[in-house]
């Protein structure tokens, strides 16, 4: 509407604009605008654009776009970092980043060990983690330790995984963190960790169904009726079904 009523939105609009969960039918639009207004590499565009085409898909459109970029910041490489999470193709964007001497911040640490964490790569997430505090002073946030406990409960090191939670966290664990462990535990079909994460999440968000969910799971892996019953019971004390 914007565009046909005349106006003439500035970058910072154009990237509100894409970064607002825009349709591909508008985001192809807009570019077109840009294209048209020679706008194309100025960099909050350039890298809304980059984040706008991972974003629903388009990794190649991405890649394109980064690589003709004239010049890129740490948003850029967070963007391309970002939109390749589940390969490891994030890791050699993280080393070239590295190589072109931007800093990383704390989001892409979240990238890289959500990465580490999808494929499987312990020992690369465990070396993140203490490359992000030692080598850059990044104190990790509630999503590092949530990757973490996610990088070790996906590998099925359960205990590995509680122990961030009660030994290295220096502050209290949210949802996020005690899901990632409830969710691992249902994979490795841990009841006696799975519980105390289960607990721990009726407390922190009480009309969460998944969390009952996922703990059923866990009892009915191991054949364990009566308890899943029982949960059952809890949800419905709490009107949820």
């Amino acid at each position: 509407h914007m565009l046909k009523a005349g106006f003439n939105p500035d970058e910072v609009s154009i990237s509100i604009i894409l970064t607002e969960d825009s349709s591909l039918r508008l985001g192809g639009q807009i570019h077109g605008w840009v294209l048209r207004h020679g706008l194309e590499w100025d960099m909050p565009i350039a890298n809304a654009l980059v984040a706008f085409y991972s974003s629903h898909g388009l990794a190649d459109q991405s890649r394109w776009l980064f690589s003709h970029m004239p010049e890129r910041d740490i948003v850029s490489w967070n963007s391309i970092i970002s939109a390749h999470w589940k390969h490891s193709q994030a890791l050699t964007y993280f080393h070239q980043m590295q190589e072109d001497g931007v800093l990383p911040d704390a989001i892409t640490f979240v990238s890289l060990l959500s990465t580490c964490a999808h494929l499987g790569l312990v020992r690369e997430g465990e070396s993140f983690f203490s490359l992000m505090r030692e080598e850059y002073g990044i104190n990790p946030i509630m999503e590092h330790y949530a990757c973490m406990v996610n990088l070790y409960g996906r590998a099925g090191l359960i205990a590995k995984a509680y122990e961030i939670i009660v030994r290295k966290m220096e502050f209290e664990a949210g949802p996020t963190v005690w899901g990632a462990l409830l969710y691992a535990c249902s994979l490795n079909a841990n009841a006696e960790i799975g519980e105390i994460a289960a607990h721990k999440l009726f407390e922190l968000e009480p009309d969460n169904e998944h969390n009952f969910e996922l703990l059923m799971r866990i009892y009915d892996s191991q054949g364990r009726l009566d308890d899943m019953e029982r949960v059952k019971r809890m949800m419905l004390d709490r009107g949820l079904d």
